[in-house]
């Protein structure tokens, strides 16, 4: 579900109401995993990918929360119909809650995280020089697409020295909220 950060095609009326049903009864504890803020965030977010305001992200939707983003040359069709697949029905909140939920149950803790960083970071200073991480990330193990690259460094911009706060980096990871600076 990464297609989220970077987010129904349903026949007859009928269809649709079976459907959706059967979407919001599938997990209804969802609401228990997150604490209320992150719900509220969640919301929001859900509230900006359902550009047609009708209770549920499409395909429409999606290529029209891509647009906004700038990022239409990036998405297909067939990639926007695999986003959709991830789903079990209709993407209404609910679900659309279920599925960050199940992506983010085997989510390592942000220690966890913030210590693979740290490898690279003997002095501890937070930040990494963005080539360094480039370099790593896109020649060792899992390795990230250059438009991987570019989306992380949208999306978490390297400060005028070419540094990248990654502490910051995990916090959001792991949070979903940018830390307050002290």
């Amino acid at each position: 579900m990464h297609w989220l950060l970077q987010m129904r095609s349903a026949g007859s009326e009928g269809k649709l109401s079976k459907t959706k049903k059967r979407a919001e009864g599938a997990s209804s504890n969802v609401f228990s995993m997150f604490e209320q803020a992150q719900i509220q965030e969640f919301k929001e977010a859900f509230t900006i990918m359902d550009q047609n305001r009708d209770g549920f992200i499409d395909k429409n939707d999606l290529r029209d929360t891509f647009a906004a983003l700038g990022r239409t040359s990036y998405v297909s069709q067939e990639e926007l119909d695999d986003m959709l697949k991830e789903a079990p029905g209709p993407i209404n909140f609910t679900v659309f809650l279920s599925m960050f939920g199940e992506k983010l149950k085997g989510s390592d803790p942000e220690e966890t995280i913030l210590n693979a960083f740290k490898v690279f970071d003997p002095e501890g200073q937070g930040t990494l020089k963005k080539d360094f991480i480039t370099e790593m990330l896109t020649t060792q193990a899992d390795r990230f697409s250059p438009e991987e690259m570019e989306q992380m460094f949208t999306a978490f911009p390297p400060d005028v020295a070419g540094n990248l706060d990654y502490k910051n980096l995990v916090y959001v990871i792991t949070h979903g909220e940018e830390k307050d600076q002290e």
